[in-house]
Order: C-alpha cells, then structure tokens, then sequence
C-alpha cells in the first residue's frame, strides 16, 4: 500500500470521528466544553451536564477526542437512566396512595350506608380497628361522626382528583425520560460501531 493511500484512509477515519462527535454533541455548549478541555483552554478539565439535581462532572483529563465524546455520552445516558427510576419510583408511589385513598372511599360509603336514612351530622360512629388505622396510615383521624364521614369523603375525593391530574403529567414525563434514555443508548451504540468499522477499514487497508 501505498504511503498517500495509508494516509487518506487514516484522514478518512479522522474525519468520520469528528463527524459522529458532532451528531453526539449536537449541544454546543457541551461540545465548546469538551474542545476547549482538550485544547488546555478551559480552567478544569472536565465537562458538566446539568440536571435536575445539580451538575455532573466528567472529568476528560488526558483523553483523546474520541474517549472524551464517549464519556459525555455515556454520562448523559446514565443520568438520563437514573432520572427514569426515580420517575418510575414517583408513579409507583402516586399509584399507591391513590389506591389506598379510593379504600378508604370504600369504607366511607360503606360506613354512612349503616347509618338510618335522616341521621344528623352529629349521628356517632363507630369503626372497626383495622378500618380506623387506614386513615391513621393516611394521617387522617378517624371519623366519629356522620359529619366527619361526609367531610373526609369530599376531601379524599378532592386528593384522589388532584392525584390523578398530577399522574398523567407524571406519566407524560415517564415516557419522555424513556424515549431520551433509548436514544441516548442507541446514539452512543451506533457510534462505537461507526469507529469500529472505521478502525477495522483502516486495519483492512493497512494489508
């Protein structure tokens, strides 16, 4: 092979490099972040990715262009990670107090059905002790009369509404976290196989 062939194969693979870090680094603040580390420019060597927890660093001391994409990328792609479990901890969560809510919807319905049809709000009641620790679980006291009853059943019905509006935004977020910790796993798949086949193009070339 020749001396210029070898070397435009080599510029290729170059080129290809940057080409792919562009796409990974479509942010320009990360990817400023990165060319200046690299270039001694910046004060640490290190790049942040900001999120809602405050800012990751990723040191790239000492790394080449390549190391130093995949590390901000792999970074992204574990933050991103972390963020949907506690997001799916958060849905778990909502899911079980609004089932425990609607039980205790249940036992509040259940309860005024005993009482006689024109019962005063002042009418005593009396619950049994498993049902009473629900709303102390709840952090609710427990009702002892048919007043108390009525009031709790508009308020539980009020948290359950409110509960359910604020799941379906939690969910919309869910899904948005899991389609951007898919991509940040496909990007970065797809670019160890681009230098892969680049790397096994230029040694293919080398023969």
């Amino acid at each position: 092979m020749s001396v210029k062939r070898l070397v435009l194969s080599m510029s290729g693979t170059f080129v290809l490099g940057i080409i792919v870090g562009g796409a990974l680094l479509y942010n320009n603040s990360v990817y400023n972040s990165v060319k200046d580390a690299l270039n001694g420019n910046a004060t640490q060597n290190s790049v942040g990715s900001v999120d809602m927890s405050g800012v990751t660093q990723v040191n790239i001391q000492g790394m080449d262009l390549e190391a130093a994409m995949m590390a901000v990328q792999s970074n992204r792609a574990s933050m991103l990670e972390d963020q949907l479990k506690d997001q799916i901890a958060s849905v778990q969560a909502k899911n079980e107090t609004i089932s425990k809510l609607n039980q205790l919807l249940g036992v509040i319905n259940e309860e005024l059905a005993k009482l006689p049809s024109g019962a005063e709000a002042n009418a005593a009641v009396k619950l049994a002790d498993d049902k009473g620790a629900m709303f102390t679980a709840m952090s609710m006291a427990i009702p002892q009369t048919k007043g108390q009853l009525e009031n709790l059943l508009g308020q539980i019905k009020s948290q359950i509404d409110s509960a359910s509006n604020s799941q379906q935004m939690d969910m919309l977020r869910l899904q948005s976290l899991t389609n951007k910790r898919n991509e940040a796993f496909d990007t970065m798949t797809n670019f160890i196989k681009k230098m892969q086949d680049s790397r096994s193009s230029v040694i293919g070339n080398m023969r």
